[in-house]
């Protein structure tokens, strides 16, 4: 915060200095109090006159004090060149020019190499005056008095507080005074056409000595008691104008005898212009000429007084005249040498000084009534002289009067008769010009002014409600309009010399100011939204103002207006609040061992919310699009610090792990809140066009791919080596299922694992991309499972060639040793023989395991992508279409290893029935069964045998696949017995008799795999039997009948059919079937015909 300015620090320390007398007489530590000559009462005494130095002297050395000495060592001390230090034990005093060289530095000063010895109190004095102090240095004398305990500790700590809040740079666009006059001179004043006012209403009195004596000061009533005396509280103020008058001298600051004497000299002044009323009187020229140099105890402190006045005459009729005078106007020209005369007055020795000054006063009086009496304030007041010509110095007086509305020992706050004093000082208002605009104008400019010193919220409240009192120029008299018109000044500005109206005087600061806060209210107002709200308003009300004295209001371009103002202040402070997120970047970098970019992200994230918490509701009121517009500034202002990285991203590291995801999270919560900020479809597109996406996406896209692929790649190579290291072998009597799909498994989640810890932005086709390779990798292992089994048509040896049916070549067959031809070779037969029983149930029941797994897969793949995007989770109430469709293509990701297996399984099934029954059981099933007869080898030997082998099957396979199998085992024995029936070859003969036989056999083999309901369910092993049973109804047909059902058949068929070419035993072909029957028909009419018709013969 910058320093105050000198003339601020100076009224400050005063006041200070008044604060510090108080403390020390009500504290009754003075040993004995000497008045000065004519004085009977501190109210005869100017106390800014006393050196409070001197006192504190007095205080310590335990001696009396003498106040005409206290008065010589303050103007002796102002003789003394300025000084700065800190702390009471060295004082440096400064040979340049503060105002040329600058401050005083604030640091304390490098300790000497030997002891330095206290300095004297005395010097410090010469220390408490300098304007160039620090104002805590100023204020540090206190704790060097340890007996003061009845000081304001909160009041000190309050002023000390506010002066830490800089209002050098807020003040009135108005001309400065050319005479110089300060605020103290002003506040002077004010007092004085605040007595005018009162008197002209009947209302000023000069108290008697009696009634001085009964209302003396409080601090003279402290000083009087010893300190024996237990304090007594004292009685409120008198009641009535007197009390309120008191009042306003306390508030204005004013001394009791500054009061007496300006009293007196307005009461002679009136009583001497009989019929004139008292606030016509031309004030300062009446107590030139009303009050002696003798009512002065120092003849400094009149000749100040006296130029004070002085300079109220030449700012009021000839510097700022509401009618522009010419410099060389002969009025103007003649005042102010007549007032260089009764200067120079002073300087000469009596008698010739007096008789000079009642002589230039005398025709000070003549020229001054005449600038007086001209009509500069139009029709307004009814006038015929004022006190002033110009507006300039009025309304600075009046905001003077104004001031006084706060307390001076807590500037924060107003008085309690803050009502009263308003409504004392509208008497003043025939004497300033002031109208009821006028008055709100300046109340709000002294409400606001006290608020930028103070902080105070009430008091910005206070003044944003007084603001909106302001009547536009619309709203005036068509008087009061005319009179506000001309009360115009020139000031010069940014852009040269500007003429502005009182309302663009007052409020162009004020909005300046605002405009300045609201600039960076990321700043300023964090922590006090509230106040930001007031400023916001009163920013906009003073636009509104402004812009009417311009005439450039109406209803639409207003609203207009606004819009862009809150637009403005959201950019202006979004790029402030970024800048300095950036220069906060390293130092955090020290601590934080993160990308800047990560870091910077955060700190993005984190200002968005909070401009969205704290401030969007407060500026949504003025711009809807509040919200969007700081989001997509802020996704602006990143995306230009994060172009450069993402250019050079080629590679997975570990920055790009900590930005990408940082600015992708950035991003979805800047998206977010535009889509937040508004409803209409159209505004919210245009703001997206705005918010040029980052590309992480697919940046991060690419990267994690590259990753996915090279995953993938192992995988697969991984899968190889598990299936071609597979023993197949059970894990454990629980866990019957191969170590390579555990291995598989095993990766896969490994993968999972690597590919959600990634951290990178990513979307649902890259976790899609990595699920479907998953789904090829499980589909690869199936298929070599199934392919290291081989084919199932090297388990079935081909069907010997259809021959007519003869006993004797039967039997011969039957007792026929050695290998037969059509078996494998050697090599594929051992191959065959390793796929035990048990290797096959183990490869069966690790395909199960890949089937019940992959559901627990999908599930916590969907579980970990629900974590990293919530918002494509599936729990997400309302979802979006993309939101839906992310849970299905997961919910459906393992669909294609799922067929697989399942047909892998099916295969698997069917090899295994096959296997047992054309290769293992080859002897006892496909040759042994109905050889020769079928008496002698019937089903009952081919189930005593099968019964074991269903056993070991039952009790390795896992019990979901248990009924595949036994269906598969089903299917291979029906296929078994139709190869028997249909392809047994020259042993198998059947007569029609046997078909009884053959129907008891199919019963024994289905009641074998239905046990007694403990197996497959019935309709299913009726279902399998279906086309066996078909064969046996033929078998039992007379073999005539069969004859003539095989020719009328053949003559339905297809021409070109060759009735020698094998259907296979499922063959929809009856015709081929009864062929084959025939066949095998024991019966000499059927070998006659195959003869005869076919040419076949019995070997």
């Amino acid at each position: 915060m910058e320093r105050l300015t000198d003339v601020e620090l100076l009224q400050r320390y005063r006041r200070d200095r008044r604060e510090l007398l108080n403390f020390l007489l009500a504290a009754s530590v003075i040993k004995k109090v000497v008045m000065p000559p004519g004085a009977v009462s501190y109210e005869d005494i100017d106390l800014d006159q006393i050196s409070v130095d001197y006192i504190l002297e007095c205080v310590r050395k335990n001696v009396a004090l003498d106040l005409s000495e206290a008065i010589k060592r303050y103007h002796d001390d102002l003789n003394l060149p300025p000084s700065a230090g800190n702390g009471f034990g060295e004082v440096y005093f400064l040979v340049t020019r503060p105002d040329f060289s600058g401050p005083v530095p604030n640091r304390i000063p490098p300790n000497k190499a030997v002891p330095v010895q206290s300095t004297p109190l005395s010097a410090v004095s010469k220390r408490s005056l300098s304007l160039h102090s620090t104002p805590e240095a100023a204020l540090d004398i206190d704790d060097e008095i340890d007996d003061f305990d009845d000081m304001d500790d909160s009041a000190v700590k309050h002023r000390k507080s506010s002066l830490n809040n800089n209002i050098s740079n807020f003040v009135l666009s108005l001309p400065p005074f050319e005479t110089g006059l300060s605020d103290d001179d002003l506040r002077e004043t004010a007092y004085e056409v605040l007595l005018v006012s009162v008197g002209a209403a009947g209302g000023l009195i000069l108290p008697t000595k009696e009634k001085k004596e009964e209302k003396k000061s409080k601090l003279a009533q402290k000083f009087s008691r010893s300190k024996t005396d237990k304090y007594q509280p004292q009685p409120t103020r008198a009641p009535g104008l007197a009390g309120l008058m008191e009042t306003m001298r306390t508030q204005l600051e004013i001394s009791g005898a500054s009061d007496r004497r300006t009293r007196e000299a307005l009461l002679h002044a009136s009583a001497s212009r009989v019929g004139k009323r008292m606030d016509t009187l031309l004030v300062p020229l009446e107590l030139l000429c009303w009050v002696a140099r003798t009512e002065f105890t120092d003849k400094k402190l009149f000749i100040r007084w006296e130029k004070r006045q002085i300079n109220l005459l030449l700012e009021g009729l000839l510097n700022h005249p509401s009618q522009a005078l010419d410099p060389s106007d002969r009025s103007a020209v003649e005042l102010r040498g007549l007032i260089s005369k009764l200067e120079e007055a002073e300087t000469l020795p009596s008698p010739a000084g007096p008789a000079q000054h009642a002589e230039s006063l005398k025709a000070i009086r003549v020229v001054a009534t005449a600038l007086a009496e001209r009509a500069g304030r139009g029709d307004h007041t009814g006038e015929v002289c004022h006190w002033v010509d110009g507006y300039h110095l009025n309304v600075r007086v009046y905001e003077k009067l104004l001031m006084s509305v706060f307390d001076i020992l807590d500037e924060s706050h107003l008085v309690e008769e803050v009502e009263e004093i308003l409504e004392m000082l509208k008497s003043t208002w025939r004497i300033l010009g002031v109208t009821q605009t006028i008055h709100d104008i300046c109340y709000t400019w002294v409400l606001f002014r006290q608020y930028v010193l103070t902080g105070e919220l009430t008091l910005l409240q206070h003044a944003m409600h007084q603001m909106k009192r302001i009547a536009s120029d619309g709203q005036r008299s068509t008087q009061e309009r005319f009179y506000m018109k001309g009360l115009r000044s020139t000031v010069e500005g940014l852009e040269g010399p500007q003429e502005l109206s009182y309302v663009q005087s007052v409020l162009t600061p004020i909005k300046s100011w605002v405009d300045k806060q609201l600039e960076d209210y990321h700043l300023h107002f964090l922590d006090s939204p509230q106040k930001m709200e007031v400023l916001v308003m009163v920013a906009m009300v003073s636009g509104r103002l402004i812009a009417d004295e311009s005439e450039q209001a109406g209803v639409l371009a207003e609203m207009a207006v606004v819009a862009k103002q809150a637009e403005d202040y959201i950019r202006s402070s979004i790029k402030l609040a970024y800048d300095r997120l950036l220069e906060a970047l390293d130092e955090k970098l020290e601590v934080e061992n993160v990308h800047p970019l990560a870091l910077l992200a955060e700190e993005v994230q984190t200002l968005a919310k909070n401009d969205a918490r704290v401030f969007a509701p407060i500026l949504s009121k003025w711009h809807p699009e509040s919200i969007a517009i700081s989001a997509c500034l802020l996704h602006s202002l990143y995306r230009k610090e994060l172009q450069p990285f993402l250019d050079g991203v080629s590679q997975l590291t570990d920055d790009v792990t900590s930005v990408l995801p940082a600015a992708d999270s950035l991003e979805q919560l800047l998206k977010d809140l535009v889509a937040s900020a508004t409803e209409d479809e159209a505004v919210k597109h245009t703001f997206e066009q705005q918010m040029v996406a980052y590309q992480v996406e697919v940046v991060s896209g690419t990267l994690i791919m590259r990753w996915v692929n090279v995953q993938l790649s192992r995988l697969s190579d991984w899968v190889d080596r598990t299936i071609e290291q597979e023993r197949w072998q059970p894990i454990s009597m629980q866990q019957r299922y191969g170590e390579s799909i555990v291995e598989v498994f095993r990766i896969i989640e490994e993968t999972i694992e690597q590919f959600f810890n990634l951290k990178l932005p990513m979307r649902i086709m890259q976790l899609k991309g990595l699920t479907n390779g998953f789904d090829v990798a499980l589909q690869q292992y199936s298929n070599k499972v199934v392919a290291q089994l081989g084919d199932k048509a090297d388990l079935i040896l081909p069907p010997p060639g259809l021959t007519r049916y003869k006993k004797e070549v039967a039997i011969k067959a039957s007792k026929k040793k050695g290998s037969d031809p059509r078996d494998p070779d050697e090599r594929r037969s051992s191959e065959i023989n390793m796929l035990t029983t048990a290797t096959l149930c183990i490869r069966l029941n690790t395909l199960h395991y890949i089937l019940s797994h992959v559901d627990l897969l999908e599930d916590n793949i969907q579980d970990r992508w629900a974590v990293k995007r919530p918002q494509d989770g599936p729990n997400r109430a309302n979802k979006s279409l993309p939101s839906k469709l992310s849970g299905f293509m997961l919910s459906v990701a393992f669909e294609g290893s799922r067929k697989v297996v399942n047909i892998a399984i099916d295969k698997i099934c069917e090899f295994t029935g096959t296997k047992l029954i054309f290769w293992d059981m080859r002897t006892t099933f496909i040759d042994g069964l109905y050889s020769v007869s079928v008496s002698q080898a019937r089903m009952d030997k081919v189930v005593s045998a099968l019964d074991p082998v269903l056993g070991e099957l039952c009790e390795v396979i896992v019990e979901p696949l248990r009924d595949r199998i036994v269906l598969g085992l089903l299917q291979a024995s029906l296929d078994g017995l139709l190869r028997v029936l249909l392809d047994g070859g020259p042993t198998r003969g059947f007569a029609q008799s046997d078909s009884a036989m053959l129907e008891e056999d199919v019963n024994v083999l289905k009641d074998f795999f239905i046990a007694e309901g403990d197996g497959l369910p019935r309709g299913v092993v009726e279902n399998a039997a279906a086309p066996v049973k078909h064969v046996l109804s033929m078998y039992s047909l007379d073999t005539n009948e069969v004859i003539e059902t095989f020719k009328r058949m053949s003559e339905q068929m297809v021409g070109g059919h060759e009735i020698t070419g094998r259907q296979g035993p499922h063959s929809s072909l009856d015709s081929d079937k009864l062929l084959r029957i025939l066949c095998h028909r024991n019966d000499q009419v059927a070998s006659k015909f195959l003869k005869k018709q076919y040419k076949l013969s019995s070997t």
